[in-house]
């Protein structure tokens, strides 16, 4: 199929995910229950011909991605009973690889994850290497950039290239070079579509680049897709962040499934003057080349820690697992945890952990708190003297805004938990020993606050890192442990740990 087609047919699948999905059927829910059936026995009987025009576009992105991604091979002709069995297989694969349930049906969030824009190289596994351990068995290397994107002024293309290599030589003994002529162990260039690769790009969004395994020939060579429109900032797809992405895989790495790793496969923008390589990233290139030997004297010397420190993903089930905040959002539960923050759903089993930036690139990582306004619809979080709005995962206009808008005293520049009281209406604003009382309704803070926290909540201690309500119970969260409180009797149900929602 030519490249245009393909375009259309993504564009079509877009905007048949972009809230859009009404517009194509008169019973949304109806269509709703045949995306959650297994797709090669979804009936196309009620569908308008328009609906099943759309609907076929959308299969069709869905078993390319399979196929590209995952290596689905039955995606026509043959036995249709062992095409089934295959596409429910690679959709249980790429959903255990995100950490999404685990279904094997084409439901809502795995349209989400599959509608991000990402690298073009196949998922493998956590940290890991390319089949056979493929690597480069010299420690000096080159590189070329064969042109240019018009995106960008040279001299910046240059600098996010040469830093983007300089991730992977600070924590390994390889020296990588730039060469002007010739050819490069990794040749380096922007393309369109088909480029004689057998890997066409798809345009604008979706696949951003790709890279090839160390090898002879094409081996370490780096795509870029001209596509896309390349920065040097948070505008468009930052070309720092994606080399560097790329350049993992052109020394041997595969994809990770770790969202805070850089070998995720899913762009995420993080502040390239403050990015590291997270411990899965530097374990991963070091398991293939060693570790950085520095010179102290005249004997080479192995550091005492050969993997420097660096960003840990936090794991849901840790035993000493603290939080920065929790808060419901139409029916989840949401816990943010230094820059990532997991989902949970009452009728899903196991959690989902993202990055914020995934979600929110304009905004800090580390919140400090966070509640769900029922009354507003709005979810607000915390970070230092700034609040921000949510309405569903969109940030709204006006944002950030000062945390005085609640009444706060002038003095203070940051909160430590907030929780909503459904009955009440009103917010209870946590900081240090004492907590406030903001009355939504009439957005101002009540008289005669603060007050001390040990005093009106006994048994949970002094302090709260996070606190959020749900079906009637307040959960007030203070380092390990998570104190189930009854706001009617007002004791302590229960003593859990922190991470009693997490699924562990």
């Amino acid at each position: 199929m030519a490249i245009h087609s393909l375009l259309a047919i993504k564009d079509f699948y877009c905007y048949f995910l972009e809230g859009n999905i009404n517009l194509v059927s008169h019973n949304f829910q109806l269509l709703k229950k045949l995306l959650l059936v297994n797709a090669l026995k979804v009936s196309f009987f009620y569908l308008n011909a328009h609906s099943k025009y759309l609907f076929s576009l959308l299969f069709y992105v869905y078993q390319e991605y399979l196929r590209k991604l995952y290596n689905l091979t039955s995606t026509s002709g043959g036995n249709s009973g062992r095409r089934h069995n295959e596409l429910m297989d690679k959709l249980r694969e790429m959903q255990k690889f995100f950490g999404l349930q685990v279904t094997g049906m084409l439901d809502s969030n795995t349209l989400e994850v599959m509608k991000k824009s990402r690298c073009g190289v196949p998922d493998v596994a956590h940290f890991s290497t390319f089949p056979g351990a493929l690597k480069w068995n010299k420690n000096s290397l080159t590189y070329r950039i064969e042109n240019y994107t018009p995106d960008m002024p040279q001299a910046d293309v240059d600098k996010a290239i040469e830093k983007a290599f300089v991730v992977w030589t600070k924590v390994t003994p390889l020296k990588i070079t730039k060469i002007y002529s010739g050819t490069a162990d990794i040749m380096i260039s922007f393309v369109t579509g088909d480029h004689g690769d057998n890997s066409p790009f798809d345009g604008p969004g979706g696949f951003l680049a790709h890279a090839f395994a160390p090898s002879d020939g094409i081996g370490g060579d780096t795509h870029f897709d001209e596509e896309e429109t390349f920065t040097s900032g948070s505008a468009g797809y930052n070309l720092f962040l994606v080399a560097a992405h790329e350049f993992g895989h052109a020394l041997g790495l595969g994809h990770s499934n770790d969202p805070g790793a850089l070998m995720y496969p899913i762009y995420n923008y993080v502040n390239p003057g403050t990015f590291s390589l997270s411990q899965d990233d530097i374990q991963g290139i070091q398991s293939l080349y060693g570790y950085m030997v520095f010179l102290t004297g005249p004997n080479p010397a192995v550091p005492n820690n050969p993997v420097p420190d660096a960003p840990k993903t936090p794991n849901a089930c840790d035993p000493n697992l603290s939080l920065n905040a929790v808060t419901t959002l139409r029916g989840e539960m949401i816990f943010f945890k230094d820059r990532f923050f997991w989902r949970k759903s009452s009728s899903v089993a196991n959690v989902e952990q993202y990055t914020m930036k995934s979600f929110w690139p304009e905004m800090p990582d580390n919140i400090d708190a966070a509640y769900e306004s029922r009354e507003r619809d709005l979810v607000y979080l915390f970070k230092g003297n700034q609040v921000w709005a949510l309405f569903g995962y969109d940030i709204q206009q006006g944002y950030p805004q000062s945390i005085q808008k609640f009444g706060l005293p002038a003095g203070i520049n940051k909160i430590d938990a907030a929780l909503y009281n459904e009955n009440t209406g009103k917010v209870l604003i946590f900081v240090g020993n004492k907590y406030y009382s903001y009355d939504e309704a009439r957005n101002k803070m009540d008289n005669g606050y603060p007050k001390s926290i040990g005093s009106s909540f006994p048994g949970i201690g002094g302090k709260v890192d996070a606190a959020v309500e749900d079906n009637g119970l307040m959960y007030f969260f203070s380092g390990s442990r998570m104190f189930e409180y009854n706001i009617m009797s007002k004791r302590v149900i229960r003593v859990l740990t922190t991470n009693y929602f997490l699924g562990c």
